[in-house]
């Protein structure tokens, strides 16, 4: 009883100690409010990105985009990455289309696109291209 009771302040200050470390190690929450504009965009910006994937199954994008040298994981990363601003600007562009030429100008538009990213050192599929960094 006496050996138990000459330990008890020991634990207890190193129990405060763990305590007082492990308070300062967590971040503090942080709450904001969120529009309804911004919530409609990110629900709106992701349908959008679920058509473009859907449009990638076709089997003659696939086989244009194999033909060009880029595969189907570098189109899919791609469309994941897309600012809401681009896929708003894609979005248009397609809306503008011809519906003879909408495959070809998919195409051509995610070419220009990764060309873009490309000159902008954020991905390295093509060797010709050179960063402007």
């Amino acid at each position: 009883m006496v050996g138990s009771r000459l330990m008890i302040r020991p634990v207890a200050a190193m129990m405060v100690m763990v305590m007082t470390l492990c308070t300062l190690w967590t971040a503090p929450a942080a709450a904001a409010i969120v529009g309804t504009d911004e919530l409609l965009t990110e629900q709106s910006s992701e349908l959008k990105k679920q058509e473009l994937l859907t449009m990638l199954e076709q089997d003659d994008v696939k086989q244009t985009l194999l033909d060009m040298g880029v595969t189907e994981q570098q189109v899919r990363d791609r469309i994941d990455s897309l600012t809401p601003t681009e896929l708003a600007s894609f979005q248009a562009q397609l809306a503008e289309a011809p519906a003879g030429e909408g495959v070809v100008g998919i195409i051509v538009l995610f070419l220009l696109v990764f060309i873009v990213t490309d000159m902008l050192c954020a991905t390295d599929i093509f060797p010709f291209v050179n960063c402007i960094r």
